[in-house]
C-alpha cells in the first residue's frame, strides 16, 4: 500500500533528495500520510490539489481527478481555508472548482508548479519564480506568504493568467526543442555542426543556452500533454495555434528520423536486426517512462521486427516486446547497432573497447550527442550523433 510505504519513509519514484526530505519530515513530525483526502484537511489553512491531469479524449486535459477530489472535500473544508491548485489545469478551472465547491467562504487560488523531474527538490526550494493567481487578492497573498522564506520573485495575477502561465512556459520549451532538432537536421544536410551552432546561439541572452540540445524528441509527463491541451484550448476559442501544432508535428518527425538512422545503420531492414538501447526513461535522473521518446523509438523498432535489448540505470521492469537487462554491456551483446537514447552520465564512462567486443556490428548512434566520439572511434567503432559531422573527422592520429 502506497501510504504505508510513504509512512515508512519509502519513496518509490527516482527523484534525488526526495527520500531524505520525506524521512526528515516524518522524523520531526511535520509530515504525515493518510488514506482519503477528507482526513487530510481537518483544520487546514490551505489545501493543495496535486492530482494528475493527463491527456484526455481529443488531447484536452482530463480533469476527472481534480473534480473528484474537489467534490469529496466540498463539505469538509474549514471556513476560510484556501484551496490551491498545483495541478496543470486549463484556463477557467479555478472558476469551475469554485462552482463545484459551492462555498463562498473557501477561495480558490491557482499556483502552478514548475518542477523538473530529476531536480524537483532543488527547483522547489530554489524556484525561479512563484506564480499565484486568484480573483480574490487576499487569498492570493495568503499563498504568496507561504513561500516567503524561499526569497523568490512572485508573480501575482488573476486566476486565468496564472493558469495560462504554465501552459505558455511548457509549450515555449517544447517549441524550442523542436526548433533545435530541426536546425540539427539542417546541420546534417549542410555539413555544419549543431554543437557550434547552438554555442553561437546560446551567447545571445535573448535566447540562452537551455533547451538547445538536440535529441530523439521531447516527452515526459508534461510537454506532450500540455502542448496538446493548449492546442485544444486555442481551438475552443477559435484560434488556430499553427506554430504550436508545427512543433508537435516536428517532434513526431524527429522520432521517425531517428528510426530511419537506425535502419540505415543496419543495412535498411530492421526485421531481425539486433539493437542495443541505452536508456528508456524520458530523461536522465528519473525512472519516468511516460511519453518517453526512448520508449517510443524502442516500440517502433519492436513493431518492425527488430530484436531489442535495453538497459536503463533506473528502469528494471520488463517492457513489451523487448528484453530489459541489468548492464549496458549486456545490452550491447550481439548488437548490430547500439543506440544512446537517454543522457545518463554513466554511459560516458563505459569501456567502449568492452562494448565493441560484445557487439556484432560497429555502429553507435548517439541521439543525445552524449559520448566522446574519439573514445568510441578508438574502440574500433563508428559514431554518429544528431546534427554532428561524420565520425571520420574525429579520428585521433596514431602516436609513434
Amino acid at each position: 500500500m502506497k501510504v504505508a510505504r510513504l509512512s515508512a519513509g519509502r519513496v518509490d519514484i527516482v527523484e534525488p533528495g526526495l527520500p531524505e526530505l520525506v524521512q526528515r519530515g516524518l522524523a520531526d513530525e511535520t509530515l504525515s500520510f493518510v488514506v482519503g483526502a477528507a482526513d487530510a484537511v481537518a483544520d487546514a489553512d490551505a489545501v493543495f490539489l496535486c492530482v494528475p491531469t493527463p491527456m484526455g479524449a481529443g488531447g484536452a486535459a482530463d480533469l476527472r481527478a481534480v473534480e473528484k477530489v474537489v467534490t469529496e472535500l466540498a463539505d469538509r473544508l474549514p471556513s476560510g481555508c484556501v484551496v490551491v491548485t498545483k495541478s496543470t489545469v486549463p484556463v477557467g478551472t479555478a472558476r469551475r472548482i469554485s462552482a463545484l465547491l459551492g462555498r463562498s467562504d473557501v477561495p480558490v487560488v491557482s499556483n502552478p508548479e514548475f518542477l523538473r523531474e530529476g531536480s524537483a527538490v532543488d527547483d522547489f526550494l530554489g524556484p525561479d519564480r512563484i506564480v499565484v493567481g486568484s480573483d480574490t487578492p487576499e487569498a492570493a497573498q495568503t499563498v504568496v506568504d507561504l513561500y516567503s522564506e524561499l526569497g523568490a520573485p512572485s508573480v501575482v495575477a488573476d486566476a486565468a493568467s496564472a493558469e495560462l502561465v504554465k501552459y505558455a512556459a511548457n509549450c515555449f520549451l517544447a517549441m524550442k526543442l523542436s526548433y533545435v532538432n530541426s536546425v540539427a537536421e539542417l546541420c546534417e544536410r549542410f555539413g555544419a555542426d549543431i554543437k557550434s551552432v547552438t554555442e553561437g546561439m546560446g551567447y545571445d541572452r535573448r535566447i540562452g543556452r537551455s533547451f538547445l540540445e538536440p535529441g530523439p524528441g521531447w516527452g515526459g509527463s508534461c510537454l506532450p500533454k500540455d502542448t496538446s491541451a493548449l492546442l485544444r484550448m486555442s481551438e475552443s476559442v477559435g484560434f488556430g495555434f499553427d506554430l504550436l501544432g508545427a512543433a508537435i508535428a516536428e517532434n513526431l518527425a524527429q522520432r521517425e528520423r531517428v528510426i530511419s538512422k537506425i535502419a540505415r545503420a543496419v543495412g535498411g531492414d530492421l526485421s531481425g536486426a539486433r539493437i542495443g538501447l541505452l536508456g528508456l526513461a524520458f530523461k536522465a535522473g528519473t525512472n519516468d517512462l511516460r511519453d518517453s521518446p526512448a520508449l517510443g523509438v524502442a516500440s517502433v523498432l519492436c513493431a518492425h521486427g527488430a530484436e531489442v535489448t535495453a538497459y536503463d540505470p533506473a528502469v528494471a521492469e520488463e517492457q513489451p516486446g523487448m528484453l530489459v537487462v541489468d548492464s549496458a554491456y549486456r545490452a550491447a551483446k550481439g548488437a548490430d547497432a547500439v543506440v544512446v537514447l537517454t543522457e545518463w552520465p554513466e554511459f560516458r564512462r563505459l569501456d567502449w573497447h568492452v562494448m565493441a567486443e560484445a557487439m556484432h556490428g560497429d555502429t553507435v548512434l548517439d541521439t543525445r550527442n552524449l559520448l566522446d566520439p574519439a573514445t568510441v572511434l578508438d574502440a574500433g567503432l563508428s559514431w554518429q550523433g544528431i546534427g554532428r559531422p561524420r565520425v571520420v573527422e574525429y579520428a585521433t592520429p596514431a602516436v609513434g
